[in-house]
């Protein structure tokens, strides 16, 4: 279960955050602060008690702006740390959802609240609590999407495979799709180091993901899930020589 601090400099609204996670069957303890500082000291304490320690800090569910150190600022003084608690970012504003994944937040929740989503958030924190936890190959890093005004961190590990839209590019889970403004291009150089691989102008894929590759009278295809995608001829080649270096491990 989960030791969980709340920061925010507005009562009411700490109030109202604390008693919904509180409400929540996966925190153990919810405890608030109501400025940077007293929350800075309180994580100081339990980093310093460590993981077993009475003091111990899980979660941090964090406002962005508040009087002096702003939560930003927070999050940048724990990114310090060898292992510092999760951030959820808990905000009434919209515009900081790129800094918020570059700091490795767990999730970026809007005000006012709504139970549901929160209880996401819960649910993404809990993972990847876990995740420290287990062996460093079995973290997975994020990428931001917005979904219905809501911005969301989908696992890279869950998307079976990318296609391009334009400028976008849409990311291709076993639950849906999420478009992002990236062009297939620039996550193809980023993700090459995580098994993506190139197999038509128009797709990438994760090796891991694919199914069944199918030669039938000169034309390529592969199977990933429920989706059967076109390989071009100038990837059919690499393709080939990549499962097969894939299947002898």
């Amino acid at each position: 279960m989960l030791r969980v601090l709340a920061v925010d400099d507005e009562e009411p609204a700490l109030g109202e955050l604390l008693y919904l996670l509180r409400s929540d069957p996966r925190v153990r303890s919810a405890e608030g602060a109501t400025d940077a500082t007293e929350a800075l000291r309180r994580i100081g304490r339990a980093l310093d008690a460590g993981p077993d320690g009475d003091d111990a800090i899980d979660v941090v569910f964090l406002d962005i702006h508040m009087a002096g150190l702003t939560g930003l600022d927070v999050a940048k003084l724990l990114a310090g740390f060898a292992r510092p608690p999760a951030i959820v970012f808990v905000t009434a504003h919209e515009g900081f959802a790129v800094q918020a994944f570059d700091l490795k937040a767990v999730d970026y929740v809007l005000k006012p609240v709504r139970r549901e989503r929160l209880a996401e958030a819960v649910r993404r924190a809990g993972d990847q609590v876990l995740a420290t936890h287990a062996p460093p190959s079995t973290t997975a890093d994020q990428i931001p999407v917005e979904l219905g005004g809501v911005t969301r961190f989908v696992p890279i590990g869950d998307i079976a495979y990318v296609e391009a839209q334009g400028d976008y590019a849409r990311l291709h889970t076993d639950e849906g799709s999420h478009l992002v403004r990236i062009p297939l291009s620039t996550l193809e150089e980023r993700w090459a180091a995580r098994g993506f691989v190139r197999i038509h102008r128009s797709h990438l894929v994760a090796l891991g993901r694919i199914d069944e590759l199918r030669l039938d009278g000169g034309a390529t295809t592969v199977r990933v899930g429920r989706a059967e995608l076109a390989v071009s001829r100038r990837h059919a080649r690499q393709l080939r020589e990549l499962l097969m270096r894939h299947a002898r491990g």
